[in-house]
């Protein structure tokens, strides 16, 4: 009587014996990298406007990698937007120790502007 292996590997792919069938033991990539607000936004936007991009990405699974780079480029680009708008609009420290309300509008202002420009060159771009 032949005996069967457990496991088996061929052609550099792994197989499990799983009763009388070997079976590809394909395992996901693990990626623990939140995809945050940017990266939800990009999704939909490739599901509604790029579908054969985006099936593309699940079926190659990267689309969960894809979304958590465009998540963290969004937000290092909003985070320098705001960094430098704030430098050149004068929102300092001093106007927030002087009147607090003005600080906070301006840094509403500067804060929706960058996202917009966020939104307009990374997500939807």
């Amino acid at each position: 009587m032949n005996e069967l292996k457990q496991r088996q590997t061929e052609n550099e792919i792994d197989y499990v014996l799983v009763g009388d069938y070997y079976i590809p033991d394909l395992k996901l990539p693990e990626e623990n990298r939140p995809i945050g607000k940017f990266g939800r936004l990009h999704r939909e936007f490739l599901k509604e406007k790029y579908p054969a991009r985006y099936s593309e990405l699940i079926l190659s699974c990267e689309l969960w990698s894809y979304l958590a780079d465009v998540n963290e480029q969004a937000q290092e680009r909003l985070d320098t937007i705001i960094a430098q708008m704030k430098v050149s609009e004068d929102v300092t420290e001093e106007l927030k120790a002087h009147d607090q309300m003005e600080w906070v509008r301006r840094c509403n202002s500067i804060r929706n502007r960058a996202e917009e420009i966020v939104l307009s060159e990374i997500v939807y771009g």
